[in-house]
């Protein structure tokens, strides 16, 4: 009798679910740089508009 070794897969599954997170993790990072496209503009046209500012009022912890 002669046996046929089945062959095994489980480095070709590992490979394809690395390939297949890696391209998700991308699409997901793509579509998330668009969302802050139109905060980046305003914030270059003025520095006033970011949330983030330096200015003496933030600086100190007070509020408007």
């Amino acid at each position: 009798m002669s046996e046929v070794q089945e062959k095994d897969n489980f480095w070709l599954y590992i490979g394809i679910a690395v390939v297949l997170f890696a391209g998700v993790i991308f699409m997901v990072k793509n579509s998330e740089h668009d969302k802050y496209a139109s905060a980046s503009k305003a914030i270059a046209e003025d520095s006033s508009n970011s949330a983030y500012r330096n200015d003496v009022l933030h600086s100190q912890g007070a509020q408007k």
